[in-house]
């Protein structure tokens, strides 16, 4: 077990994907996605494997949680900066993302 000290040491926060792209270089399939997490943290970006269980469509404008505070990780020729939360897909390839269940909710702001 970890301690709650521990768990908020992750800085999970609030995002509003901007743009998502296909990355056709990946080795397992996902989309390179362009991430607003507000004005503390700005715009970042995340290679994210969500083929399968999210359109390139449906991803733009769709809240997402991230982890903003683990290093860059170099994905191919790509930089991802920040990690997308998510679920294994059942039904298919890729991961589903976690979501807020309603949209009263503020770009950037962290979980607790």
């Amino acid at each position: 077990m970890i301690s709650y000290e521990e768990f908020d040491k992750v800085d999970i926060r609030l995002g509003r994907i901007v743009t998502a792209e296909d990355f056709p270089e990946a080795r397992v399939p996902a989309y390179k996605l362009t991430i607003d997490v507000g004005p503390d943290i700005g715009i970042k970006r995340s290679s994210a494997q969500l083929v399968g269980a999210h359109t390139k469509e449906e991803l733009v404008g769709a809240f997402v949680c991230c982890v903003v505070n683990f290093p860059p990780k170099q994905v191919g020729k790509f930089m991802s900066e920040v990690l997308v939360l998510g679920f294994k897909n059942t039904a298919g390839p890729g991961w589903v993302l976690i979501r807020p269940s309603k949209p009263d909710v503020v770009i950037g702001d962290r979980l607790r």
